[in-house]
């Protein structure tokens, strides 16, 4: 035979746990959607400042090192929204910026004695 007062806790300890399931499955979904509403926000930038051309590049960067990509689009966008970025980024300047970002590869060379 189990004591009310027991079964009453387990009840109580089960709601709260329930609870706070309920509260930390809410607050991941605030932050999805705040996540997913930046991510909008990023390309309707980039669409404006981006031609088709080089946008298409940098989802092909994006495949290849989606770092190097994430960190270019940002600089894109900061530059742009301080003023400092003028017209729109061709294919060919997105290159250069690339170019200039990407991390120099080393030639490493095997040696046979």
């Amino acid at each position: 035979m189990e004591d009310p007062e027991l079964e009453a806790l387990r009840q109580r300890k089960l709601a709260e746990m329930q609870a706070n399931q309920q509260q930390a499955l809410a607050q991941q979904q605030a932050a999805e959607d705040q996540r997913r509403q930046m991510e909008i926000q990023k390309q309707a930038i980039l669409r404006q400042i981006l031609t088709p051309e080089a946008r298409d590049r940098i989802a092909n960067v994006r495949v290849a090192n989606p770092e190097l990509a994430n960190m270019v689009e940002m600089q894109l966008i900061q530059l742009a929204q301080s003023g400092r970025l003028q017209g729109v980024v061709n294919d060919a300047m997105l290159r250069d910026i690339l170019r200039r970002v990407a991390p120099q590869h080393r030639e490493i060379k095997i040696e046979r004695r």
